[in-house]
């Protein structure tokens, strides 16, 4: 028999001892990734006691693949419309926290004489907070459906999104020997580019890919496509010089957009949580005791860091973004730990060779004491606002608290020229973009090609024309779309003084336009720069005369938006969408959270109005979400069942009440479940039995002794179910259904 490769060995001590391991911290009620890192320490080479892993090399390859797969699914739950709804509220507090964090880390690693690299990358991995601690942490606590629960999972979404850049800058700064300001301006303008124009592609291709193939799609070609396109899209990424974690993330964001995005998140998180779990142990393999013990000191001063960093300059990027002085503080002070994220950038660190291998146990670290003090940290913002409070003179804290108040109000006071801008400037980004990927790829295959066929002019001519069909409408949107908006039209109707700079907005456009054609056709032609500008120009003229391009500039658009929107409307058929009346309720201090009836709660098989949310916690409920039905706003005598989503509106101390009873009014587990067994018996009736001359119905058998009769026995082999209206006489022989005790109790009045 051929002997067993080393790679399935140590794939089965791994996964046998995270199994035992992470069951044990489920126990403890501790995060699962602690319980990973630890078991990675124990099959590690750091190890003498135990069995240790032995190619470290395929390990680390499957570790690599798990990176992927996480980030693909963080991209699956990631959505740009969720980022471009917050407004700019979470954008300022997610960028103070990273810039103070990023600053304190790498403050921290020049005082301890640490190498540049070093230190760089351990201003990064302090930048980043854990997503799935403060979740947990949040769900085990009871507050996952306070308002200040939600504006820290906002900050965390986008602290996602700009980690994958940071990996990507990071990467650009490990490369270059000695990279400046303009490199990293070059990267980050490279980052944009490729982010815009895969997005958009992958809205036009994607979602109508998958949206015909619909009806041919199982679980099964459905895993291998979702994760065909990941696998895709990190080799593409990496084709291009970024991450393949980079191009996974992608793929998800985009998937994300789907109406199959749910049902592509269930089926691959097997496939996630399994190398999830490779990596995250491939983490605890490096953590070394000798270095710990060594590097003790660096470990506590990293921990003090976090903790006052997060608990200073968190409640300070809140308090700009908007937020009162409690809420603030209660909201930075969650974040005070860090997570996965820091043990990808390591990885990538040690992967480029740039950071020393003593950084990474010390991260794993400084990572398991501060998950571990989590949830003391949630608890202690109460009691030290509390202190500032009462520390601070009362028109300081009133001016705080007035801040934050003042903020909040100003998102719905834009002007029209902030709106129409911001509008004219994603259109001009993203249709720039298009133009410099057609180009692109038509400059550099098609135009090389075509010479081969043609003469030279020939094929420049043919390439020219192909390019200008191909850019038309990109073109024509650039210059027309939104020159007739609401906006336009208001500012132009206001006042004289706008107009000048509205005709102005529309001249940029139309010299952008001009630039990509001079370039073309120069690149091409050669011609004077009379000639290309005169050409130019008059190609503007036709494109925005042209009806047939307008046509097809309206289809493109109205593909991308229906691809765009597919998920949101096929939520809102389904009931999982939430109401568009929310936003307007945080303004009142009360907001909306969904809440979950367990199997086992003793509201199931009650009506709304017997329940009394209304009188006990002061909370509406407006929707009852069951499978794809959704019911508005309910009335009394609607039922509650098991696993129905209740909708409920109230603030955050009357959600928590509601949370608490929904938690705590359960059915008690049965401490004699063994005494329930049903068992059938066989009864004859004497003449001193009480049910003689009774119907079934008149016996009592059901109600008074807990028990059914199934059947009547009439000679050796038939049994026929009983006759209500039949009268028990002596010599019946019943057959009965009941628990052990009800039985005997029968028998015994018989």
């Amino acid at each position: 028999m051929a002997e067993l490769p080393d790679l399935i060995k140590d794939l089965a001590l791994i996964l046998v001892v995270a199994g035992a391991v992470t069951l044990i911290f489920k126990r403890l009620k501790q995060p699962l990734v602690l319980g990973y890192i630890v078991a990675g320490f124990l099959v590690g080479p750091h190890m003498p006691y135990t069995m240790h892993v032995m190619d470290k090399a395929d390990i680390q390859t499957w570790a690599d693949i798990g990176v992927m797969f996480l980030l693909f699914s963080l991209g699956l739950d990631f959505s740009f419309k969720k980022i471009l709804k917050m407004g700019m509220s979470p954008i300022i507090a997610t960028i103070t926290i990273i810039f103070s964090m990023a600053v304190l880390g790498i403050g921290v690693g020049v005082a301890f004489g640490w190498s540049r690299m070093n230190s760089i990358f351990l201003g990064g991995m302090l930048a980043m907070s854990s997503t799935t601690i403060i979740y947990k942490a949040f769900d085990d606590m009871g507050l996952r459906q306070q308002r200040f629960a939600g504006l820290v999972m906002s900050v965390l979404i986008l602290e996602d999104i700009l980690a994958i850049v940071m990996m990507v800058m990071l990467s650009a700064l490990a490369n270059g020997s000695s990279p400046d300001g303009g490199q990293m301006v070059g990267s980050v303008l490279r980052i944009g580019f490729f982010l815009i124009l895969w997005f958009v592609v992958g809205l036009f291709v994607i979602p109508t890919f998958l949206r015909n193939t619909r009806k041919l799609m199982t679980d099964e070609t459905m895993v291998v496509v979702s994760l065909g396109l990941c696998c895709l899209m990190a080799w593409i990424s990496t084709t291009v010089g970024f991450s393949p974690a980079f191009g996974s993330f992608i793929m998800g964001s985009i998937l994300a957009e789907t109406v199959e995005a749910d049902k592509i998140i269930r089926l691959v998180e097997p496939v996630k949580s399994l190398f999830g779990a490779i990596f995250f142990v491939s983490v605890g393999m490096l953590v070394d005791p000798k270095i710990l013990v060594e590097y003790s000191v660096p470990i506590l001063v990293l921990v003090v860091t976090i903790l006052l960093g997060q608990g200073i300059f968190g409640t300070a990027g809140f308090m700009l973004s908007g937020q009162p002085l409690n809420t603030a503080m209660r909201c930075g002070f969650s974040m005070a730990q860090i997570g996965e994220f820091a043990f990808i950038i390591a990885s990538l660190g040690l992967s480029l060779g740039v950071i020393s291998n003593f950084l990474y146990p010390v991260v794993v670290a400084v990572s398991v004491i501060t998950t571990f003090l989590t949830p003391y940290m949630i608890r202690f913002a109460e009691p030290c606002y509390g202190f500032v409070e009462r520390s601070l003179p009362k028109r300081w804290t009133r001016r705080l608290n007035h801040l934050g108040s003042a903020h909040q109000n100003t998102a719905f006071e834009q002007s029209h020229w902030r709106r129409l801008l911001r509008k004219m400037t994603i259109n001009t980004v993203v249709y720039s973009i298009l133009c410099v990927a057609v180009i692109t790829l038509m400059l550099t295959f098609f135009l090389p090609f075509s010479r081969t066929l043609l003469p030279h002019w020939w094929a420049n001519g043919v390439t020219g024309l192909l390019l200008l069909s191909m850019l038309s409408p990109f073109l024509r949107s650039m210059i027309m779309k939104h020159n007739h908006s609401e906006e336009f039209r208001a500012l132009w109707i206001e006042s004289r003084l706008n107009r000048l700079p509205l005709i102005f907005t529309v001249l940029v456009r139309v010299a952008i336009v001009a630039g990509f054609l001079f370039y073309i056709c120069n690149y091409l032609a050669r011609f004077a720069n009379a000639i290309v500008i005169t050409l130019a120009l008059m190609v503007i003229v036709l494109m925005v005369l042209s009806r047939s391009l307008k046509k097809r500039s309206i289809r493109l658009e109205r593909l991308f938006v229906k691809n765009l929107k597919s998920r949101e409307i096929e939520a809102q058929v389904h009931g999982r969408r939430r109401p568009l009346y929310e936003g307007h309720l945080l303004d009142r201090d009360i907001h909306i959270s969904d809440f979950e009836i367990p199997h086992d709660s003793r509201w199931a098989g009650k009506t709304l109005l017997q329940l009394r949310f209304r009188n006990r916690f002061g909370v509406h409920v407006s929707s009852v979400l069951r499978g794809i039905q959704r019911m508005n706003i309910p009335n009394g005598e609607t039922i509650v069942f098991p696993g129905d989503r209740l909708q409920v509106i109230g603030n955050d101390e009357q959600l928590q009440l509601f949370a608490k009873a929904l938690k705590g009014e359960l059915v008690p587990e049965d401490d004699h479940i063994e005494d329930r067994e049903m068992k059938l018996q066989k009864l004859k009736l004497t003449g001193q039995c009480p049910f003689i001359g009774k119907t079934l119905k008149e016996s009592g058998i059901r109600d008074d002794y807990n028990c059914m009769v199934v059947g009547i026995e009439e000679g050796q082999r038939n049994l026929t179910i009983i006759n209500p209206a039949h009268l028990f006489k002596e010599g019946d022989i019943i057959w009965v259904v009941g628990e052990q005790l009800s039985l005997q109790q029968l028998a015994a009045v018989n």
